[in-house]
């Protein structure tokens, strides 16, 4: 994957500023905008980023703050707490983060941290959700689980046609 200059304006019109640290895109959606883009572990400031997998879909951000705001956050921690399967695939999605993140350069301030709450707990839909979008499902059971109960899909985006009638 690669990052074009247009890439970068639609990034910067869902985040609403200039992207920082931005890699590649990591997943699109139906519509072939980005949706997660997979960013430094260091920013050019030289500050640690540990948020590899970046949400920037605004449908998506909006279903999952809906989620979070459900309380879901706490069903899903008792989840990963009281189901040994559960908390075994967790792990294992947090491994495969720190290792896709120190595939593109080690940080030791962030050594051994992954993001939304990994492993123990579920403290942020959107990073988990962004990591399964990336990856792919399967690999973080908490991303898919969450993905699964919001009315948005990268699949089933309109979000290009919307903006297209926008133009018109």
């Amino acid at each position: 994957m690669s990052v074009s200059p247009t890439d970068l304006e639609i990034l910067r019109e869902q985040l609403g500023r200039v992207p920082r640290g931005v890699v590649d895109i990591a997943a699109r959606c139906a519509c072939g905008y980005p949706t997660v883009v997979m960013t430094a572990p260091r920013l050019d400031d030289g500050s640690p980023f540990p948020t590899t997998f970046y949400l920037t879909h605004p449908r998506a951000i909006y279903e999952l703050s809906r989620l979070e705001a459900d309380g879901v956050m706490a069903e899903l921690t008792e989840l990963v707490e009281t189901h040994e399967d559960v908390a075994e695939a967790y792990q294992r999605a947090h491994e495969d983060y720190i290792a896709r993140r120190t595939a593109l350069g080690e940080v030791p301030e962030i050594d051994g941290i992954s993001a939304g709450g990994m492993p123990n707990r579920v403290k942020c839909l959107h990073a988990l959700a962004g990591h399964s979008l990336a990856a792919g499902p399967g690999v973080n059971p908490i991303g898919d689980i969450a993905l699964s109960r919001i009315d948005w899909t990268p699949e089933t985006c309109t979000c290009g046609r919307e903006n297209e009638k926008d133009a018109r």
